[in-house]
């Protein structure tokens, strides 16, 4: 199963959608440089919405977007807002998950020319005792002097090789059109989205649900694909 991230989300609203639809994971960017930046108060209510609506065992995940922020202003807004997890999508380093209260998200901008080879060797090295802090890891494409969210498709070659050894969520350009073609290319642990889901730079509620739903068709066709044709007879 496919785990699906919808980031950049604002309103409690498309939060719930996102929910009922069977999203994973409910990015929130908490940094002021973005235009989806969202203010503490709004994070409490999608939490709330949370709560209050879904069982705490089975509701998605509410992951707090940091770019280049201090340990302790994070570890700040995690205690107001009460985050699950943080994303670091900046220029933080591997040792900056450490000094955080929760599961740490660590975003990697892969430039495209940069060899599968050279990642998975940073992966080998970093990964054991990050996911020992149930940490995960995103890859996205690299823009100069952006961080995230910049609708630029990452080098599905690359994460394909990547995702034979390791669980990460491909994030990067993904789009209800393309996404069902990147789960079955990369076989990525989990996809993330957010200007794929918008219109006009605002979440869209049909887009969002086509998005979950080419995730689980596309996870489907695997399964099918993947099954023995002896048991496919005898199911029928």
């Amino acid at each position: 199963m496919t785990r699906i991230k919808i980031c950049g989300l604002r309103e409690v609203a498309h939060a719930l959608v996102a929910a009922e639809a069977g999203a994973h994971y409910l990015g929130v960017i908490c940094w002021p440089g973005s235009r989806r930046y969202v203010e503490p108060e709004r994070i409490k209510a999608i939490l709330n919405a949370m709560n209050t609506t879904f069982d705490y065992q089975i509701r998605p995940l509410v992951v707090g977007v940091f770019v280049n922020a201090t340990a302790e202003s994070i570890t700040e807004l995690v205690r107001i807002c009460g985050l699950d997890l943080v994303q670091l999508s900046g220029d933080e380093g591997w040792a900056d998950c450490d000094a955080l209260p929760v599961p740490v998200l660590k975003a990697l901008r892969v430039p495209p020319e940069r060899p599968a080879a050279d990642l998975l060797a940073e992966l080998d090295h970093e990964l054991p005792v990050h996911r020992g802090r149930a940490g995960k890891v995103l890859i996205e494409s690299y823009v100069a002097g952006q961080f995230g969210g910049t609708g630029q498709t990452a080098n599905w070659g690359v994460a394909g090789e990547v995702a034979r050894h390791h669980p990460f969520l491909l994030s990067g350009g993904l789009t209800p059109e393309n996404v069902g073609e990147a789960v079955r290319t990369v076989r990525p642990w989990g996809v993330d989205v957010a200007s794929g889901v918008e219109t006009d730079g605002v979440k869209d509620a049909a887009k969002i649900r086509s998005f979950i739903a080419a995730v689980h068709a596309a996870d489907a066709a695997i399964a099918a694909a993947t099954t023995p044709a002896v048991a496919r007879v005898r199911s029928t």
